[in-house]
């Protein structure tokens, strides 16, 4: 049984993004029924991009609220994703993964599936005692109902959420393709952490990077799990969190960090898998973690060790320019792009130039390693960290020079905060590695 607890008490102007821009996510990702304006169906919220349409609950004094539920969804470094009034994760337990179903709103349980699973990949090299369990979040497609999970083993799974969660179709990646242990990357030790990086929905096919030797990428059907595509590039996978729609030059694509490359291919009919662009991006222990950030044709990459630098690359259909590259690194947060300003949080909190990648400002040097960040509708960043530290920090919109926090709230949870913070209809939810998840909500 999960055991959740709910409390009535508990701890102490962003710019939408251009209609536009939406419109374009919701086609590439074949969305055929409704999409509300504030769901969070998977990785990174609805748009891909740390920037989310609600405000941060902000009052004096008063954030983040109260407590609204809490409970354990089993170990793992999955972020929840919440559709309507339903928030979705996956964790592990007694060499099982669990499907977990719940009511964003107390908490309950509504169903559990499970599968059996190890709690590391097969072939897992390395820092066995930062993660075990599922680390890829879900993804749920509005138009069927159903839920697409990975496991850290390669589990590739569908669930027909309407259903109780039934299952519709599961392959796994190592038994069908022969995927090999990933190579030893940069000048340390060997690393491979299993499957990481979270399915797209892209019309009626789900992409994963698979990283075996007929492809990086591929495509399967939503509806029967027969694979469509492969991408030319057969890099074995990255270790990130996502895949990311991209259009350029008219051109839709999906973008991902491979293990040695920026990796952009197209993904427009007749054209499937063909790569558009690559850019070298190889970081010791192959720890290329933050997924890349899209903004227009432009990607924002990151990584610590012997890259320590974020980049900002422009994809044309000649290929992949570094425009600019910057001493200022993040081991597991994505970037997020806000009315000209990047902000990334890695030990220190950081608010670059879009144009240049030049510091505007820093700090808040107690968000540690494991960190994730989001952008909120009245221009606010809401910072994730440590094991359980909850920071509520202007952006450059409020001030413009210098880092300024609003509100903190120390030892949330027990463990690392690998899953990233999710924001979703008036709720902030935030998770760490062994499963214990909590729920905020506005004081009225």
């Amino acid at each position: 049984m999960l055991n959740f607890r709910a409390t009535s008490s508990g701890p102490a102007n962003l710019a939408v993004q251009k209609h536009i821009h939406l419109a374009v996510l919701l086609i590439l990702l074949g969305s055929v029924g409704a999409v509300r304006a504030d769901d969070w169906p998977h990785w990174r919220g609805l748009e891909r991009n740390g920037n989310v349409d609600e405000a941060s609950g902000w009052t004096r004094g008063n954030w983040p609220g109260k407590v609204l539920w809490s409970g354990n969804v089993d170990r793992g470094s999955s972020g929840p994703i919440v559709v309507g009034n339903r928030l979705y994760t996956i964790g592990w337990k007694d060499d099982r993964d669990h499907v977990y179903c719940l009511d964003a709103g107390n908490g309950r349980e509504i169903w559990r599936q499970s599968y059996a699973c190890p709690p590391y990949g097969r072939y897992a090299e390395g820092d066995k005692g930062l993660y075990l369990g599922p680390s890829s979040s879900p993804s749920f497609d509005v138009g069927t109902g159903r839920l697409y999970t990975l496991s850290v083993d390669g589990d590739l799974n569908c669930w027909d959420a309407g259903n109780r969660g039934q299952l519709v179709w599961s392959l796994n990646f190592y038994d069908a393709y022969n995927v090999k242990q990933r190579p030893k990357v940069g000048r340390r030790q060997l690393r491979d952490y299993g499957y990481t990086t979270a399915p797209l929905l892209h019309g009626d096919a789900v992409i994963v990077e698979v990283g075996g030797r007929e492809g990086n990428l591929m495509a399967f059907s939503k509806q029967t799990g027969e694979r469509l595509w492969t991408s030319q590039s057969n890099d074995p996978a990255g270790h990130t969190g996502g895949i990311v729609p991209i259009v350029v030059e008219g051109l839709p694509c999906v973008a991902v960090l491979t293990i040695q490359n920026l990796l952009v291919v197209r993904s427009d009919q007749g054209h499937e898998g063909e790569t558009m662009a690559e850019f070298p991006w190889t970081t010791d222990f192959a720890n290329n973690v933050a997924t890349p950030t899209v903004y227009n044709n432009s990607i924002l990459i990151t990584s610590e060790f012997n890259q320590y630098s974020t980049a900002r690359i422009d994809v044309t259909r000649s290929g992949a320019q570094e425009i600019w590259r910057q001493p200022y690194a993040s081991g597991v947060c994505p970037p997020v792009v806000h009315n000209g300003h990047v902000y990334l949080c890695w030990r220190s909190v950081h608010c670059l130039s879009f144009d240049t990648g030049e510091s505007i400002w820093s700090g808040g040097r107690s968000v540690g390693d494991t960190s994730s960040c989001i952008v909120t509708s009245d221009g606010r960043l809401i910072v994730w960290g440590r094991r359980g530290d909850l920071t509520l920090v202007e952006t450059a919109d409020h001030s413009p020079t210098e880092y300024t926090a609003l509100a903190q709230v120390r030892g949330l949870l027990k463990n690392d905060a690998w899953p990233h913070v999710v924001l979703c209809g008036g709720r902030l939810y935030c998770k760490d590695r062994d499963g214990n998840i909590v729920c905020f909500a506005p004081q009225p």
